[in-house]
């Protein structure tokens, strides 16, 4: 198998990850039980996959060596935890029922049998199918609100109920909350039952059509997450989703599409795709059949979401018929016929893009620029074909610098990284390139301790001017490759949150390539097999990238992200390797925080953001709310009233306090005025403008072509 490694698509990555779960019932794949569900089953090419994807974990992964009697434990728990982390569905019978398999889950793995796994899963099935029916019972009977009970929102940590009538009271107090919820907002009692029949009734429908496949995703991915938390298992349709959110691009139509019902609604058209330059599918029109070309049409109501997405997903300049409800019609008709030559779709949104900051300086205004950077892309396989014009991050990147220093001088420069949870190791480098004259740029440490090193070696930079990068705690892997090596450099200020702290690095091994037939998918294993060190020695891993400057935001950082997951590896540290800082920043940086210190005491706007910030770390750790009616309200109205103290108006715009926010927003929808409304993008910008300031004589900021002339500070 070894000599076949070169082989494999391996793909050096650094997102965080989430593996989608799919949502189907292949009726073909299933047995009838005798309580009326159907029974899901592994199918043979499930067992093999595990078989291949067992031995690569076992020979490549980091910590291969890590493995040990929990592993079955781990599984078992973190498996139960995907199913049922708020455990809702189990009872402790069920749990005492299913621990014969606690102490196995491991060996069973490594021998390909999954019955435990698909035994498991269709015992929740079930009891997903019995508490919406249990719910929906409720409904017929309302409720009364001037009782004085709470309802735990938060289970995760408590135990499992103990017994169905445990279980029942549980969800009589969930459902009590939700139509309490609804009765808060002003909803009719038969608004309110209609709302919930139908939110119980698709809970439902939904976990009934997950399929073999989706479980054993499930299961795959609580084996891995039992080992790091960032190695995963993706199926075919995972790793599909996956390659076109690193190139940008499908080949399709250009809809996005949403399930309502047993409807597939168009939720948008994208821009310049197939179907917006037709224009005939409308926003709200529901597709009820797809054909492929001149052949028989496929009704496809009631179908899960992906599955219509695969029909009418297919190469470039071939025909997709579509049958169509248009939205101004009832259900009963008549539809329409509709004609589209797919094409390439590009999906912008996930694009790098640019804005201008003008922000005053005495009697000047200086011009900032800000790129926002979603995540780290690149279209691997037109990179590797050599096309001239094949899509990345780092080219968008450098042609919105240009295009912004082509309408006018820029006096400095922000990278908006919030948000941006990784992407292509290539990327995090080749970016780093646009702002450093060549030079190491992060370093990469394997199983075996061997340490290499990730360089740029393009001459120039797209901008060597003042440059500040803008981070959150959802900043990962790449932003944190990319944010340390700014760093370390002295290139430029990192303002914001402590960062997500994800130092490793996946690879992706493709399993299709030892697939004993051509038409069976195995999906790929993304897989934990180095280790990220910063130019200075220290790893990103658990403690992420401290700010310079940090903006007031809620909670630990200690509490959010790698420290915070499950088996985390822990931070480590290496030598540093050689490289030449443009400059130490240090003295300017103390300067600048002086003065961001002064504002956040006296500018309004985060006079009030620390307002908010104290009032959600009063409630952060609360785990009820009351199901009394006049209380709930009380506590809204209070609410309601410290939100008029502070902004004037109930509805008034204010900064988000869950720590992940973009700052202010501006409800009316006017890009200028959220442009100007986000608090932390415009205190960023203003920093910057302070620096500059500052580094007048100094000169620091701006690039120097040996790195002798850098001056000292005083």
């Amino acid at each position: 198998m070894n000599s076949k490694l070169p082989q494999i698509l391996v793909l050096a990555l650094i997102a965080a990850m989430t593996v989608p779960a799919a949502i189907s019932l292949a009726p073909s794949q299933a047995t009838v039980i005798d309580q009326g569900a159907e029974l899901l089953a592994p199918k043979s090419e499930h067992r093999f996959a595990t078989r291949l994807a067992n031995r690569f974990i076992r020979s490549y992964h980091y910590h291969r060596d890590e493995f040990n009697g929990d592993m079955s434990d781990r599984i078992f728990e973190q498996y139960l935890g995907l199913l049922d982390g708020n455990r809702l569905y189990f009872t402790a019978a069920d749990v005492a029922d299913l621990e014969r398999y606690r102490t196995h889950m491991y060996e069973a793995l490594r021998s390909a049998d999954l019955e435990p796994a698909f035994d498991i899963f269709n015992r929740y099935v079930r009891r997903v199918a019995d508490r919406t029916e249990f719910a929906l019972g409720l409904l017929e009977q309302g409720f009364d609100f001037d009782s004085d009970e709470e309802y735990q929102f938060d289970r995760t940590e408590l135990p499992w109920a103990a017994d169905r009538e445990a279980l029942n009271d549980i969800w009589r107090k969930r459902v009590k909350n939700d139509w309490l919820l609804l009765k808060l907002a002003d909803q009719e009692d038969v608004d309110i039952v209609e709302t919930l029949s139908q939110r119980y009734t698709n809970l439902n429908r939904r976990i009934s059509e997950f399929n073999s496949e989706d479980v054993f995703q499930f299961f795959m991915n609580a084996y891995t997450r039992s080992i790091e938390p960032h190695s995963a298992y993706m199926g075919p349709r995972s790793v599909d989703n996956f390659e076109i959110s690193m190139r940008l691009s499908l080949d399709g139509i250009g809809a996005m599409l949403q399930r309502e019902t047993e409807y597939t609604t168009i939720m948008e058209i994208v821009p310049g795709g197939p179907a917006d330059m037709d224009g005939r599918l409308q926003t709200g029109d529901r597709i009820v059949g797809v054909a492929q070309g001149d052949e028989e049409m496929v009704e496809v109501i009631g179908w899960r979401l992906d599955d219509v997405v695969s029909l009418i997903r297919g190469e470039r300049e071939t025909v997709v018929r579509l049958r169509v409800l248009p939205a101004e019609t009832g259900l009963s008709g008549p539809t329409r016929e509709i004609d589209i030559v797919r094409d390439q779709v590009r999906l912008e949104e996930q694009a790098a893009s640019s804005d201008v900051l003008e922000v005053p300086s005495g009697d000047q205004t200086l011009r900032i620029g800000v790129v926002r950077v979603p995540v780290f892309y690149v279209d691997f396989q037109g990179r590797a074909a050599n096309e001239p014009n094949y899509r990345s991050s780092t080219r968008d990147v450098r042609r919105l610098i240009n295009e912004m220093k082509s309408d006018g001088s820029l006096d400095g420069l922000v990278v908006d990284l919030r948000g941006n949870g990784g992407g292509a190791l290539l990327e995090a480098t080749t970016m780093t390139g646009l702002f450093i004259d060549e030079g190491p740029v992060v370093q990469v440490r394997d199983s075996q301790g061997r340490v290499s090193l990730e360089r740029d070696r393009e001459p120039g930079m797209a901008w060597n001017g003042p440059l500040a990068v803008l981070v959150d705690r959802r900043s990962a892997s790449a932003s944190e490759i990319f944010a340390a090596a700014i760093q370390d450099y002295g290139r430029g200020v990192i303002i914001g949150e402590t960062t997500f702290g994800k130092g490793t690095v996946q690879n992706l091994i493709n399993l299709d390539e030892f697939s004993r037939s051509e038409n069976a998918r195995l999906g790929q294993i993304k897989l934990t097999m180095a280790q990220f060190y910063r130019i200075a020695g220290g790893s990103t891993q658990a403690r992420g990238v401290v700010p310079d400057i940090v903006l007031p935001t809620p909670g630990d950082p200690a509490d959010f992200g790698e420290s915070a997951l499950e088996f985390a590896l822990p931070w480590g540290e290496i030598d540093p390797t050689d490289f030449e800082p443009f400059a130490d920043l240090s003295g300017l940086i103390a300067l600048a925080r002086e003065q961001h210190e002064l504002r956040l005491k006296e500018d309004e706007e985060f006079v009030r953001l620390v307002e908010d910030l104290a009032d959600w770390e009063a409630n952060r750790d609360r785990r009820t709310v009351s199901l009394n009616l006049e209380v709930r309200r009380q506590e809204m109205e209070e609410a309601e009233a410290r939100r008029m103290a502070r902004y004037g108006h109930a509805d008034g715009n204010r900064p988000s306090v869950n720590g992940l926010a973009d700052g202010l927003t501006d409800e009316a929808g006017d890009d200028d005025a959220e442009e100007a409304s986000d608090l932390f993008l415009t205190e960023a910008g203003r920093i910057l403008r302070d620096l500059i300031e500052l580094d007048r004589d100094k000169h620091l900021l701006a690039h120097r072509s040996s790195p002798a002339s850098v001056a000292p500070l005083d």
